[in-house]
């Protein structure tokens, strides 16, 4: 009797087989009493396939494969008796015109380390999850968007390292889940999101060029040991977000480009199936297995592995079919236009049916260009993800971080501009690691001018960042000024934590994120006027900002001031909504941030003088660079 069975066809011709990573792959089972494995493989245009592995010798002979009927939908299945956990292999593929294949099995749930590329044999089901209460308190938050999100985006391998070690001095998994949980909740994140988890060939590629899409990389440990990982975030309640890459896939021969001899997982036609760009190879999204087996590995991150949510790269690549190129190089739709109906189809699909089965779990669009309702609801042809990545406030932040104060007067627009479209979706501002690669500089380095003033644009920018709508996002290493660019070959430059500039640094970070956590005003209001006020947009001659973040049930409410030059305001007045006393909450003059740390009033009750519109004002010594918040 098949494994795979007629039903399991079934489902998987449909593109609705969402436990299908415990069926296709190898797994561990017992078939009259004895011991083995059963591997199973999608190839519908091969010829004959075998099995070779460490069991046989890598023997090209032994282990032929059967063709389970009907044999057009291609399910090749086979028990071998003996075969253990961790036993390598790979599936021997002869194509119908004589070619012969070695192909790594594309859901695998464990590989063999690079440069090695070989699959392994994993039974994913040993790990006894302790994270219930966690699990239980996501299902049933009532308003995801009212919570708090601050991510610590991390690539594991050069977060931290070891040194003098005689391998790669990577941080486990396990190891990961005591030193960077520990860092995290001191800091006062409340996300962790990994790069490059699913296996990958190519260290630089960060992960982004997947060839296992069912396999947490071997680089830090076992499958149970990444459990381990995601399970200890949980009890220290962390939220654990991955990057997951349904764009695109590399042309490496182990993987999945032409898997059984014809284009199987990409498009056919060349000019939808390849990124010229890139060098990779375009999913077939019109393809129902193609589609179920990118939903069968999202569902498995999220269902096996509670995970809390996936960041969907490259997003746009996905929904313009001349993304990146050029006439000639791309094929219209069949009304005539640009958009790819059927990756628009399986983002609605797969956003509505992870979010319907895993309430509390959220799906985020990396998302470049104005595409409407990226996470608008189906219903209104939305494409219902939970966020998108805000790239435009990025890009407006960073083009006014990077210049001369003297010139931000002209500028003052970049920082306003992205409320007039914020209530349009749900938001994250990003600062990642794409901003501090490849020539980019690092934070530190894209600030003006010279020493102290460099570490004091920065930390203005970040309190901006912290205060203005939206979730949060800060890459390993920003938050405490790291001075070169990021490299995936090397770990943080921790050691700049002796340089009392950059302590200073992180410990205004640390207090933001607490700041940000204590305060539900800084986050259930993200996308709606009710929750933020303008009190001058408009001081671009002094290159001052200042808005109210305001809770839903209108008490605990802040107000920020952001001086953007090094001019001292000693008597800077701004207006204030209410007659009430304002308590000073964060000031960036205090010893610890690395200011004057001289006393100030910690409460300053309001004159009735009108300023900024409003009939309430007070004043406050504002010092160059300086950031003061208020509550009230």
């Amino acid at each position: 009797m098949a494994r795979f069975s007629e039903l399991d066809r079934y489902l998987f011709g449909q593109a609705t087989h969402y436990d299908i990573y415990q069926k296709l792959g190898a797994h561990p089972t017992d078939e009259f009493g004895i011991r083995g494995v059963c591997f199973d493989l999608w190839a519908p245009n091969a010829k004959r396939v075998w099995v070779i592995g460490s069991f046989n010798g890598w023997s090209e002979t032994e282990h032929e494969m059967e063709r389970l009927e009907p044999e057009t939908m291609g399910i090749f299945e086979l028990f071998i008796p003996g075969v253990e956990e961790g036993a390598l292999y790979k599936y021997l593929i002869e194509t119908k015109d004589g070619k012969r294949l070695y192909k790594a099995d594309p859901y695998a749930n464990y590989a063999e380390l690079r440069p090695g590329n070989a699959s392994a044999v994993a039974d994913i089901g040993h790990f006894k999850w302790s994270d219930a209460k966690w699990m239980s308190k996501r299902a049933k938050t009532e308003d995801p968007y009212a919570q708090p999100m601050a991510i610590y985006e991390v690539h594991p391998g050069s977060w931290m390292c070891h040194p003098g070690r005689e391998d790669e001095g990577f941080y486990t998994y396990r190891e990961l889940a005591k030193s960077l949980i520990s860092y995290v909740t001191e800091m006062g994140y409340t996300h962790i999101e990994l790069m490059g988890i699913s296996e990958y060939p190519f260290d630089g590629s960060w992960g982004y060029q997947v060839t296992g899409y069912y396999a947490p990389t071997a680089r830090y440990g076992t499958p149970e040991d990444f459990a381990y990982f995601v399970n200890e975030c949980h009890k220290h309640n962390i939220g654990v977000i991955l990057d997951w890459v349904p764009a695109h896939f590399p042309r490496d021969a182990h993987g999945l480009a032409e898997f059984d001899g014809t284009c199987l997982y990409e498009y056919a036609d060349p000019r939808k199936g390849e990124h010229p760009d890139w060098g990779t190879k375009i999913f077939d999204y019109g393809k129902n297995e193609v589609k179920n087996f990118l939903i069968g590995s999202a569902l498995m991150w999220i269902e096996h592995y509670h995970i809390d949510g996936l960041r969907v790269d490259a997003v746009a690549s996905m929904l313009y079919l001349d993304y990146g190129k050029n006439e000639g190089q791309w094929v219209r739709n069949k009304y005539g236009s640009n958009e790819n109906l059927e990756a628009i189809e399986f983002f609605k699909h797969i956003n509505t049916l992870i979010l319907g089965r895993n309430p509390g779990a959220v799906m985020i669009a990396e998302e470049s260009t104005a595409w409407p309702k990226v996470t608008g609801p189906v219903e209104e042809d939305g494409l219902n993800f939970s966020y998108k990545w805000n790239m435009g406030w990025m890009h407006d932040f960073l083009d006014y971080m990077k210049l001369d104060p003297y010139f931000r007067k002209n500028n003052h627009h970049k920082m306003t501009f992205a409320m007039s479209y914020n209530e349009s979706e749900h938001y994250i501002l990003v600062l990642s690691h794409d901003e501090v690669v490849h020539l980019k500089c690092s934070m530190l380095n894209k600030m003006p001018g010279l020493g102290i003033d460099k570490f004091r644009n920065l930390m203005v920018g970040y309190a901006f960042m912290m205060g203005h709508p939206g979730k949060k996002l800060l890459f390993m290493g920003q938050e405490f000024a790291q001075l070169q660019e990021w490299s995936e070959a090397r770990e943080l430059d921790w050691y700049l934590l002796e340089n009392p500039d950059h302590k200073h640094v992180q410990n205004w970070v640390k207090k933001l994120l607490h700041l940000y956590q204590k305060n539900p005003a800084m986050y259930e209001l993200d996308n709606s006027w009710d929750g933020f006020e303008w009190i001058n947009a408009n001081d671009a001659d002094r290159s001052i900002f200042s808005f109210v973040r305001r809770s839903r049930d209108g008490k605990n409410n802040l107000l920020f001031v952001c001086n953007f030059t090094p001019m001292e305001r000693p008597d800077y007045r701004v207006g204030v909504p209410l007659n009430k006393s304002y308590r000073l909450v964060l000031d960036s003059d205090a010893e610890e941030f690395g200011g004057d740390g001289k006393k100030k009033p910690q409460s300053y009750r309001p004159k009735k003088k009108e300023c900024d519109g409003k009939p309430y004002s007070i004043v406050y010594p504002l010092s160059p660079y300086g950031v003061a918040v208020f509550h009230f």
